[in-house]
């Protein structure tokens, strides 16, 4: 037994020493998790004597670039709470640029009743749109069993069971009808290029979210070959994009009939493509 003080000093020096950036936050939030408070209890439990073993074993998973995320099991997005897995990408801060590209296409929230999700994973962009537009049911649709499993269970835990459906399926496939929104954060990392991503990326994330082919685009030449049959009447669909892909996508658009219209990020990366039918005007 170690005053809490010591062991989150020790953690924290232990994460510095592997490269891990903000060490003493993640010490903390890893000592929290591992006494089962919160950061703000241990904030004022400093000298309470903890007993470290649990807690040295999350210091190593982390030390060796498993990604926060995935040891405490959760990650906060667009200020909701999601369960993640080893079956999911954990979702990003910049993905809320899709959300804040739907807010801005549809002022009238009430307008939008039907969401389609490709790619669910967590089921963080389409729960998300939910509880935004409060009228829209939304269906998730994931390659992954197991990811659509998750993304059914996050739904029940934020309230939205009754307004959301999960699938596996391969993309839009098996999908018929149209929808006001369409949303997606397809794999668009080239084949090539997926070992020289970050360890946390590249050894703990399922490359079946990463993998967007030879050019990074089989995805989306999937995606938005079905976007004409499923968008509504004044629908829109915003998939992410990877840096510097917002011409290959937008020429896959317009091949379609579609017009785009990339967004950035908070960074100023052109982070998603709004696309609409070519005859539609702007929701």
């Amino acid at each position: 037994m170690i005053p809490a003080e010591q062991a989150l000093r020790r953690g924290a020096e232990t994460l510095r020493a592997a490269g891990i950036d903000a060490p003493r936050l993640e010490a903390r939030l890893l000592l929290a998790h591992a006494l089962g408070i919160t950061r703000e209890d241990l904030l004022r439990a400093d000298h309470r004597p903890v007993a470290t073993d649990a807690y040295d074993v999350l210091i190593a998973r982390r030390a060796a670039h498993e990604p926060l995320a995935l040891i405490l099991g959760r990650r906060e997005f667009w200020s909701l709470d999601f369960a993640v897995s080893p079956a999911t990408l954990i979702p990003r801060p910049e993905s809320e640029t899709l959300i804040e590209a739907a807010l801005a296409a549809f002022p009238d929230r009430a307008s939008v009743r039907s969401v389609l999700d490709l790619g669910t994973g967590t089921g963080c962009l389409l729960l998300a749109a939910l509880s935004e537009f409060p009228a829209a049911f939304g269906i998730g649709v994931d390659r992954v069993p197991e990811a659509a499993a998750l993304a059914a269970r996050n739904a029940a835990a934020l309230g939205l069971a009754g307004r959301a459906a999960f699938l596996a399926g391969d993309w839009a496939a098996a999908l018929g009808g149209t929808f006001d929104l369409i949303l997606s954060n397809p794999p668009y990392i080239a084949t090539e290029d997926l070992a020289g991503l970050m360890p946390e990326v590249a050894a703990h994330e399922p490359s079946s979210a990463l993998d967007g082919g030879a050019d990074g685009n089989d995805a989306y030449r999937r995606i938005i070959a079905d976007l004409p049959r499923l968008l509504a009447l004044g629908g829109v669909a915003i998939v992410e994009l990877g840096a510097g892909q917002a011409e290959s996508v937008s020429v896959l658009a317009r091949a379609a009939g579609l017009r785009s219209d990339p967004r950035a990020d908070l960074a100023g990366i052109p982070r998603a493509l709004v696309l609409r039918s070519g005859g539609s005007q702007p929701g």
